[in-house]
């Protein structure tokens, strides 16, 4: 018999079968796609020689993640580039503002009125990163804070909507930026904790940078999956588990799955019945022939371009997504140009690039040239530099990993106090109504992201249940 069978190979399940080997466990991971990967793959999906990610390119919390500093990944061939700058936010009038590793730079290209507000909002966090993200990645109640008058002053100003932290700034260009960041996680600016959202993104930028793995996201999952075999664990792909009989005996199980499949799978009825999914997006990858011509020169050093031209543009897409049901006219777009730096993932000359926009969970629509047309807007000639495109709609983005239930790419709105209690109100999120199945996916806390702490977080869970039977 096993000790654990993990059900998942996404960075998660991938996460907590690592944990649970580095401390003596015999663990099984079993995958129902042809390989190890999640939200973390790399794919040609437009041309021969164009490596995309179907999903998660630019990586601000794995490069900066508790649970991945402490593992030797390095040598299983994970290697972080960075950008010159890790994000930008441009403007219609070709400027722009941006995120820098530098909090100088960064307060600087929000100008003279709001340069001394936000070096006074990170200030207090600044050099921090490492204490901050254990206990603020750990919650709830997996380990007791580090640094508790740090985390409460953390709290302090980020539990509040984002608007409320956004009055400080007096000008548009900081408040643009700060809404784009927010928006990452799909949530309406005005949601409990919003502030906390984005000024963890911000806080990442500054302590570690958003940078993207050598070779495309996949670098990630093979690592985690290569020290894993070295620690003795197994991995099974190919392997579509539809009910807890067909894996094979073990004293724990563990889904890097949604709640809705675990559900399916352990037979737990309508138990997570009141779990929200949030907004789908549609995303396009690209082959490119050259760079994007960014208007702004800034945005040309990027790793990460925000798409909106301000606040009050960001806020109307995501409500008309999240709260409308319909795709907005002008989507807010994320965009990552990862060949910038790694030359390695396009033919010489050429680049991949990715966007995607926000749509209703489930939405059946083609949003490509309202995407398209925003881009023109910002980086106009866009159009002509492209050669190919591979576009998915929420369908396909759920076809591809069926966590993402209706294109939600967060697994579950990541909005109200679902954001932080998730999946269910609980002091145990990770345990089941069955004491030997634990849940470990972006589907507990802290969330979504390629970072691996919830299943690390589960894993704890696990190995204090396995120590006591």
């Amino acid at each position: 018999m096993l000790d654990a069978v993990v059900v998942g190979a996404g960075p998660n399940g991938l996460t907590a079968a690592v944990e649970l080997a580095r401390r003596g466990f015999s663990v099984a991971v079993f995958e129902a796609r042809e390989t190890v990967g999640g939200g973390a793959r790399t794919e040609e999906l437009t041309l021969p020689g164009f490596r995309n990610d179907p999903c998660s390119a630019a990586h601000p919390l794995g490069a900066n993640s508790p649970a991945f500093k402490a593992m030797p990944l390095g040598r299983y061939g994970l290697e972080w580039l960075h950008h010159d700058l890790p994000m930008a936010h441009p403007f219609l009038d070709g400027t722009a503002a941006v995120l820098s590793r530098s909090v100088a730079e960064t307060a600087a290209s929000f100008g003279p009125r709001d340069a001394g507000t936000y070096r006074r909002l990170v200030e207090p966090f600044t050099g921090r990163w490492d204490t901050l993200a254990r206990d603020f990645m750990s919650l709830p109640f997996t380990a007791l804070p580090r640094h508790p008058i740090t985390l409460a002053r953390f709290g302090l100003v980020g539990l509040p909507p984002s608007t409320w932290l956004m009055r400080g700034f007096r000008d548009e260009r900081a408040r643009a930026l700060f809404a784009g960041l927010v928006a990452h996680v799909m949530a309406p600016l005005d949601g409990f904790a919003t502030g906390a959202v984005g000024l963890v993104f911000a806080l990442a930028a500054h302590a570690g940078g958003w940078p993207v793995a050598r070779g495309g996201s996949q670098s990630i999952s093979d690592a985690l999956t290569a020290y894993l075999k070295d620690l003795g664990g197994t991995v099974h792909t190919d392997y579509e588990v539809k009910r807890l009989d067909d894996l094979p005996p073990a004293r724990a199980y563990v889904f890097d799955t949604s709640p809705a499949a675990l559900s399916r799978i352990a037979g737990f009825g309508r138990y997570y019945e009141r779990y929200r999914y949030g907004p789908g997006v549609f995303k396009i990858d690209y082959a490119l022939d050259g760079p994007v011509p960014w208007a702004a020169k800034e945005a040309r050093r990027a790793g990460t371009v925000q798409i909106g031209a301000n606040t009050a543009e960001i806020g109307a897409a995501l409500h008309a997504a999240s709260r409308e049901g319909r795709a907005p006219e002008a989507p807010f777009l994320i965009t990552v140009q990862p060949s910038v730096v790694d030359p390695s993932r396009a033919p010489d000359g050429k680049q991949v690039f990715w966007a995607y926009g926000h749509v209703p969970n489930g939405w059946t629509g083609d949003l490509t040239d309202a995407i398209e047309r925003q881009l023109e807007r910002f980086a106009p000639g866009f159009r002509d530099r492209v050669l190919a495109r591979a576009t998915a709609g929420p369908r396909e983005v759920a076809a591809r990993n069926a966590n993402y239930v209706g294109g939600d790419i967060a697994c579950g709105a990541a909005s109200g106090l679902q954001l932080m209690l998730r999946p269910k109100l609980s002091l145990f999120p990770y345990s089941t109504p069955h004491p030997a199945v634990f849940i470990c996916s972006s589907a507990t806390p802290p969330g979504p992201g390629v970072h691996g702490m919830s299943g690390h977080n589960a894993a704890k869970a696990v190995w204090r249940m396995l120590r006591q039977s």
